[in-house]
């Protein structure tokens, strides 16, 4: 894991992140490919828009593209604030 990167669950709201890797779990494998083909592929920039009351679920940009995930699928995804991914780079 890269050290800057976190989860999209724990990402801060309307903050652009860069997707690093999906990573569902092993009792749920399916939910890669799901992700995937949504548009949560490794590049790809995502923003959390909006948190429903209590955090589930919450309300996610991906590309122009808008989705409501469960916290659980949002945990999948790896990301990177885009600032320090331009940072580095």
């Amino acid at each position: 894991m890269n050290p800057t990167a976190s989860t999209l669950d724990h990402s801060t709201d309307f903050q652009p992140y860069r997707i690093e890797a999906v990573r569902p779990p092993e009792q749920a494998l399916e939910w890669g490919e799901w992700l995937r083909e949504l548009g949560f592929i490794p590049g790809e920039q995502v923003m959390l828009m909006a948190r429903a009351p209590g955090g589930d679920p919450l309300v996610v940009r991906v590309g122009s593209s808008t989705f409501a995930l469960r916290r659980a699928e949002a945990a999948c995804i790896e990301v990177s604030p885009l600032e320090k991914v331009a940072a580095s780079a």
